[in-house]
């Protein structure tokens, strides 16, 4: 599988609470972090969910 590297660029406060849970569940913790993931099918959906808050490199 390939890489993606994830980069939280926007806060999730003031958006939607099921878009901050999916901030959460991505692995972000704090604000302007950076995760890596496989890029399986459930990571690319949450992925678009909220990708007005992300910026992603794939690998």
């Amino acid at each position: 599988m390939a890489k993606v590297v994830i980069t939280l660029v926007k806060s999730p406060i003031g958006y939607e609470k099921s878009q901050r849970a999916t901030v959460v569940a991505l692995g972000f913790k704090k604000g302007k972090r950076v995760v890596e993931k496989e890029a399986t099918p459930q990571i690319n959906g949450m992925i678009n969910k909220i990708s007005h808050l992300l910026k992603v490199e794939y690998k």
